[in-house]
C-alpha cells in the first residue's frame, strides 16, 4: 500500500529540476533508460518507488529498484544509469539530502542505548543499498503529503524530517549515517579527504600530505579511503578531473587541450587516453555529442 500512495505522489509532485516545496527533498521522473552518465552523488539517501538504477562507484556496482533505498554518506563520483524505465511506467524515486548537523543533533539528543554505537575506528563504503522497512516508508509518504497541505508544511516538515533519518540511524545501513554526524569518525576523516581533493583537483599531491591533513597515518587514511570510496586517492583525483574536463568541454569543445590543462593535465595525449577510456570517445568526440544533448541534471536528486 505505501509503495503504491508513494508513486501516486511522486507522479503528481514531480517538477522539471526534480525540487520540491520542501527544503532538501527531492523528485526523480525518468521514462526511458539512459545510457551511463557520470555525476558527483552527493550525501543522501535516496527511494525508488518504480523502476531500477545501477550504480558504478570504481569497481563496484550497485543496483535498487522498487521499495529498496540508497545512502551516500560521502560526495562520491558514480556513474549512474536508469535500467527500468519507459513512458507507461516511468522510473519513480524519492531523495533527501543528508545534513550532519542534523544528524549529529539526534545523536545527541538520543537517549542512553537509544541509538547502537558506532566506533570511530571503522568507516563503512561511502554507497549501500537496503530494502527500505514499512516504518521509512510510512514516513516517505507522510513528506510528500505535507506538498498537498501547504498549510502544514513549514510545521511538520521538519518534524517528518528528523524522524526519516532516525529511521535511517537506527535502520540496516545506520553506521554510515551515524558516522556522518560524528565529527571525529573514520567517515568523517575520509570525507574531509574528499573535500580537499575536490577543491584541488587540478594540483599534484602527496598522499602523505592528505593523510595527514586528515588526521591519520597513511596506512590508515589509505585503508579508510579505499573501504569508502572504493578507489586510491589517485584514482579518485582522476575521477574528478575527467568528470570537470566533461563539464568544461560541454560549453568548450573547441579547446580540448586547454580544458585537459585547466584540470590538472600537462600532457594532452595522456588526457585524451584517459578521458577516452573513461568516457568511451575521445574528448573532441564526446564534446561535440554533448553539444547536441540535452542534459538532465543527475545530482543529489537524480540517485534514485
Amino acid at each position: 500500500m505505501c509503495l503504491e500512495e508513494l508513486r501516486t505522489l511522486l507522479a503528481r509532485h514531480v517538477r522539471p529540476d526534480w525540487t520540491t516545496a520542501i527544503d532538501g527533498v527531492m523528485i526523480s521522473k525518468v521514462d526511458r533508460p539512459d545510457p551511463p552518465a557520470p555525476s558527483m552523488s552527493g550525501t543522501v539517501m535516496a527511494v525508488i518507488a518504480q523502476g531500477a538504477k545501477r550504480l558504478a562507484l570504481g569497481e563496484r556496482v550497485y543496483e535498487y529498484g522498487a521499495g529498496q533505498y540508497l545512502v551516500a554518506s560521502v560526495d562520491l563520483p558514480v556513474t549512474g544509469q536508469f535500467i527500468q524505465a519507459d513512458p507507461d511506467r516511468p522510473a519513480l524515486g524519492f531523495g533527501l539530502v543528508l545534513e550532519p548537523s542534523a544528524i549529529a543533533e539526534l545523536l545527541l539528543q538520543a537517549g542512553p542505548g537509544d541509538a547502537p554505537r558506532t566506533g570511530s575506528g571503522a568507516a563503512p563504503s561511502g554507497l549501500a543499498v537496503s530494502d527500505a522497512p514499512p516504518a521509512l516508508l510510512d514516513a516517505v509518504v507522510r513528506m510528500l503529503r505535507l506538498l498537498d497541505e501547504p498549510r502544514d508544511r513549514a510545521v511538520l516538515a521538519p518534524l517528518v524530517k528528523r524522524e526519516i533519518l532516525w529511521r535511517l540511524i537506527t535502520g540496516e545501513q545506520g553506521a554510515a549515517v551515524r558516522q556522518l554526524g560524528l565529527a571525529d569518525s573514520g567517515l568523517s576523516h575520509v570525507s574531509r579527504a574528499v573535500r580537499w581533493i575536490r577543491e584541488h583537483y587540478a594540483e599534484p599531491f602527496r598522499v602523505e600530505d592528505v593523510a595527514r591533513l586528515s588526521g591519520m597515518s597513511v596506512s590508515a587514511f589509505y585503508r579508510r579511503f579505499q573501504a569508502v570510496t572504493a578507489m586510491s586517492p589517485i584514482q579518485f583525483q582522476k575521477q574528478i578531473r575527467l568528470q570537470e574536463a566533461r563539464l568544461l568541454l560541454a560549453t568548450h569543445p573547441g579547446d580540448v587541450t586547454g580544458v585537459g590543462h585547466r584540470v590538472g593535465y600537462d600532457n594532452p595525449s595522456q588526457f585524451s587516453r584517459e578521458y577516452r577510456r573513461q568516457f568511451g570517445a575521445p574528448p573532441s568526440r564526446d564534446a561535440a555529442r554533448l553539444r547536441n544533448t540535452v542534459r538532465t541534471p543527475v545530482a543529489v536528486g537524480a540517485l534514485p
